[in-house]
Order: C-alpha cells, then sequence, then structure tokens
C-alpha cells in the first residue's frame, strides 16, 4: 500500500496546512500521564514548520459527545506541545485564523456533533482554514469523521509521518516474506479479535492465544474454565488449524477470585476446577510460546496474556516480552497495558515498531481498509 506523503509536496512555505493528529492522552489527577501520543506527532509538525508551513493541529480529547466539557478543552494539550517544541502554540475557541501565526491548536473537534456524524458541511469549514490537509492520525483512521474522511473531498490530502510508519509496519505483518511469522493475541474480549484472529490465521505461521480469549476456546473444545472470564464468541477452528496454526494455552495459572491474596496455582489445561478462574498462561505455555518466538523472524504482539490488573498475572506477558526481545525478529507491538508493561521494564526500544493505534491496528490487520487511509492511497 503506497500513500501520498507530505514529504511528496514540493513546496510548503506559507502554505497552511490542517494536520489532524490524535492527542487523546490519559491523564492523573488533571496532569497528563503519558505524552506518547504527542511525542508521536513531532516529526510530522517539526518537518511542517521547518518547510515553512503554518499549522492548524485537530485533535479529540476523550469523548464530550458532541457538547463542550471544560475539563476536555485541548488547552492543556497544547500548552503540552509547546513545552515539547520549544515554541508558541496558540488556541483556538473558534474557526478564525489571526493574519500572521505559525502553529495554532483548535478545540477539541469533538464538541462538535457533525465530527462523528462525517458532516460534509462541517468538513467543509475546516478545510476553509487551509490550503492542504495531512492526517498524522491512524488510530482514529478506522473512524469515518468529519475530520478524518469527509476533509479529504476539499482540500488536497497526505499522509503525516507517523501514519505512514503505522501503514508501512503493519503492512509487513500481512505481506512481508519474512518466515516464521508470529502473532501474540491477547485481552479480554474474543468478540474483538475474532476477525484479525481469522485474517492471521490466513497470514502468518504461528497465532497464540493467550488473556480471556484463549478461555473462549477453551471452553468451545470442551475444556473446564471454571469461573473465568469468556463472552458469547465463538472462534471455528478445523483440527487442521489447530494441528498447523493456532496455538493454545498448555497450562493456565488458576485462582479462586481476583484478589492480589489469592494463592494461584499452576493448572493443566482440563485440570482447571469449576470454582477457579483462569487468570494467566501457566510456565508450559511460556515456554511453548517462547520456543516458537526464538525461531520467528517477524512477531507482532497485542494485548496481555494474563489479568493485568494485579502484579502476579504480569508474569507470563513480561516473559514473553523478554523472549521477543532476546530472539531479535521483526517485532511490532500494540495495545495500550502491553505497551506500558514493554515500558516499565524498560524494553520499550527494543522493539522495532510501537504502534499507537488500538481498535485501527485491530481492523487494519483484519485487512480492512479504513475510511482515513482510504483517500490517502496512490491511484
Amino acid at each position: 500500500m503506497k500513500l501520498k506523503s507530505i514529504k511528496q509536496v514540493k513546496n510548503l512555505n506559507a502554505k497552511k496546512v490542517l494536520l489532524r493528529v490524535d492527542f487523546n492522552v490519559p491523564f492523573k489527577n488533571g496532569k497528563i500521564a503519558d505524552d506518547s501520543r504527542i511525542r508521536a506527532a513531532l516529526p510530522t509538525i517539526s518537518f511542517l514548520i521547518k518547510k515553512g508551513a503554518k499549522v492548524i493541529v485537530a485533535t479529540h480529547l476523550g469523548r464530550p459527545d458532541g457538547k463542550i466539557v471544560p475539563a476536555l478543552s485541548t488547552k492543556v494539550l497544547a500548552q503540552a506541545l509547546a513545552r515539547l517544541l520549544k515554541q508558541p502554540v496558540l488556541h483556538l475557541t473558534g474557526f478564525k485564523l489571526p493574519a500572521n501565526f505559525k502553529l495554532a491548536m483548535l478545540e477539541n473537534i469533538r464538541f462538535y456533533p457533525e465530527e462523528e456524524g462525517n458532516n460534509a458541511g462541517f468538513a467543509k469549514k475546516l478545510a476553509a482554514l487551509a490550503d492542504l490537509y495531512v492526517n498524522d492520525a491512524f488510530s482514529v483512521s478506522h473512524r469515518a469523521h468529519a475530520s478524518v474522511e469527509a476533509v479529504t473531498r476539499f482540500l488536497p490530502s497526505y499522509a503525516g509521518l507517523n501514519l505512514e510508519a503505522e501503514v508501512l509496519n503493519l503492512s509487513k505483518v500481512l505481506e512481508s516474506p519474512l518466515k516464521p511469522k508470529v502473532a501474540i493475541i491477547g485481552g479480554a474480549k474474543l468478540e474483538t479479535k475474532v476477525k484479525i484472529i481469522k485474517h492471521l490465521l490466513k497470514k502468518m505461521d504461528y497465532v497464540c492465544l493467550g488473556g480471556a480469549i484463549a478461555n473462549n476456546v477453551l471452553k468451545q473444545l470442551g475444556y473446564e474454565v471454571g469461573l473465568s472470564k469468556v463472552d458469547e464468541s465463538r472462534l471455528e477452528v478445523s483440527e487442521a488449524i489447530l494441528k498447523n496454526k493456532l496455538r493454545l494455552p498448555l497450562d493456565v495459572a488458576a485462582a479462586k477470585d481476583l484478589s492480589p491474596q489469592s494463592a494461584a496455582k499452576a493448572r493443566a489445561v482440563g485440570q482447571v476446577k469449576k470454582d477457579e478462574i483462569i487468570l494467566d498462561i501457566g510456565p508450559e505455555t511460556v515456554g511453548l510460546y517462547s520456543a516458537i518466538i526464538k525461531k520467528a523472524k517477524l512477531v507482532v504482539w497485542n494485548g496481555p496474556l494474563g489479568y493485568f490488573e494485579v502484579a502476579q498475572y504480569k508474569k507470563s506477558s513480561q516473559q514473553i516480552a523478554q523472549a521477543i526481545v532476546k530472539s531479535k525478529p521483526y517485532s511490532i507491538v500494540g495495545g495500550g497495558e502491553t505497551i506500558q508493561m514493554i515500558r516499565d521494564l524498560g524494553l520499550i526500544t527494543k522493539f522495532n515498531f510501537v504502534s499507537t493505534a488500538g481498535g485501527a491496528m485491530l481492523e487494519f490487520l483484519e485487512g480492512k481498509v479504513l475510511p482515513g487511509i482510504k483517500p490517502l492511497i496512490k491511484k
């Protein structure tokens, strides 16, 4: 997939650029807890400024549902961006630009109900601010929203540097000739990942499951999962897929309840008690998955393999992270909890690519052409 890149525009001097980013960052005690998404957009912003462009940044923050929510104002994001770039960022409360500006940020784009409605009139209003549009928000590109999709109908549109990197690296998962290719998929809900697992089973050499989504498949195959979390989703798997591609836990860590004080026991799959909860994959499974990773040339990982809220059930995920780093395949990771764990371990720089996306990453790996990406593809 080749995109129309902002790097290919010959003259950006004095051009007004509407730049869609995703600065929907987490907050703790009123302060930004993790500014990774802001930092991810810095190369594109710096590139545009260096080329002499005037940049109008558009982002959402939280879920205001089309209403003005002062606590979700982007003013704090403008201040954070100014600190990182060490230059002023003008915060706009409307759509009127001053005659002279270098860098500005619009108020929360989701304060306007027309945004999530992909309203063409609202998109045209946004487009009137600029000479061209740049999408650097891969993580919202699965949304057909006015500042993501409809705006591309009214302005010459290009991919930003971060969006390009996301598409390039996630495309490798599906298209790279490297072999063996391994996917590790964890998380809480199978219903959100059935399609991606099915698609990856066609593209990868191995798909290793963990987390609560593995519980569903184990239950479906007739294994006792006790009181473990499951949903109503099913993943239809043939014997050939089970034998050749899909890898399920051999053993698990099970406990009577979710509390940190509850003693977990390693149980072989099929030996879980009816009053127990599966909270992590077990040591034999870690060994199996690590052996698969050791031979891999490419690994993509999304979602924790255990109940992340309790420290003792992070252990298997930590061991898998260390196995990936040690084996040195081309490594791609996504999912907020997984990324935070890797960062806490000090391994974040050891992975080849860290995706800032959640739902967009999953939909891309399903093989979908995302609404925000489609207008940027070279014809």
